[in-house]
């Protein structure tokens, strides 16, 4: 997975920044728009974000953005003009992005490094996964706010709450107020609130499916946790994540454990070189896992890695996974 896993720009080539940032002690990551004035544009804004408190006077102008998910949710905003760069896909963009896509440079397959994101000459950085900004790697946010570049990381890489679907809209309504597009990210909101309660109220009378996600993984299960947007993903589409003990959001399992567990059904993740067909035959071939129900039945589901993630993907990733765990409840 994308998160686990030139010369330098003299400063006087940078955009100029219309914010100001400071540190703040805590971890606290719940800013919702506190600060901001009561000016009609909505400027200043002040947010905390993953402990990090910005002051912005203005819409950032030159945006590098580094993994999937966080360059889907400015292209869903209507934000392409603002992206001056981008890094590092685990799959295609939706088919309703591509063009728009196209229109952005690709700065790096993976991640970039600084100096390859100064070229570009932003004034914010907006990272997916917390190893976008691998301090070891020169890319922390703390070198970036050194040279008057504003950040953002994607808050399922921070967050403390138990609700992820509450934090992605909290994701998406803090993006759209920082890009003073507050009224887009709002809608977005809305339209997501309706598709998670239509799948919900198809999946109401339901008995959960207990479910195994399978990410990757040989002499252990490389799996979905119980902490993060994929535990509630499963939860909201009628399944019970068999490792939802697992207290973070990705981590290895035995195998001992899922054969104990007794999953009815798999979900693969799909990304990578590894094809969902080579992942399903390491599973039907193991003799370990004969006995799992999932196995003997041959039931599986796939999912791309992007669907998984905090994103503008997951709501109709609930419907869509919804749809391949009971598919007669969902077809309509």
């Amino acid at each position: 997975m994308s998160w686990r896993t030139p010369a330098l720009i003299a400063a006087a080539v940078l955009l100029p920044l219309a914010l100001t940032a400071c540190s703040t002690p805590d971890g606290d990551n719940a800013g919702t728009g506190n600060g901001a004035t009561a000016k009609s544009d909505g400027f200043p804004y002040t947010v905390t974000n993953c402990g990090v408190t910005t002051t912005y006077k203005a819409p950032p102008k030159r945006v590098v953005t580094m993994n999937q998910h966080v360059t889907e949710i400015m292209l869903e905003l209507g934000l392409t003009e603002s992206l001056a760069g981008t890094a590092y896909l685990d799959d295609k963009v939706l088919p309703k992005y591509a063009k728009d896509y196209a229109s952005v440079p690709v700065i790096a397959k993976e991640y970039p490094s600084y100096e390859q994101v100064l070229a570009t000459g932003p004034d914010f950085v907006y990272g997916g996964y917390s190893s976008a900004f691998t301090a070891g790697d020169g890319r922390s946010r703390e070198a970036f706010e050194k040279s008057g570049i504003g950040t953002r990381l994607n808050t399922e890489s921070c967050a403390k709450t138990d609700t992820p679907m509450e934090t992605l809209y909290e994701e998406i309504r803090e993006v759209g107020r920082t890009f003073g597009v507050p009224d887009r990210a709002e809608a977005w909101i809305k339209q997501a609130k309706a598709d998670n309660a239509a799948t919900a109220e198809k999946l109401a009378d339901l008995k959960p499916l207990p479910v195994f996600v399978y990410d990757s993984g040989d002499k252990t299960a490389f799996t979905a946790g119980g902490k993060g947007i994929g535990n509630e993903l499963i939860e909201r589409a009628g399944g019970t994540n068999i490792f939802a003990d697992l207290d973070k959001s990705f981590g290895d399992a035995s195998w001992e454990n899922v054969v104990a567990r007794r999953p009815e059904a798999i979900v693969i993740y799909d990304y990578g070189a590894t094809t969902v067909e080579q992942k399903k035959k390491r599973l039907l071939t193991d003799p370990a896992l004969a006995d799992v129900p999932a196995i003997k039945n041959k039931r599986f589901a796939v999912m791309p890695l992007s669907d998984a993630v905090l994103g503008v993907r997951v709501p109709a990733a609930v419907g869509k996974l919804a749809a391949q765990l009971h598919p007669a409840a969902t077809t309509s």
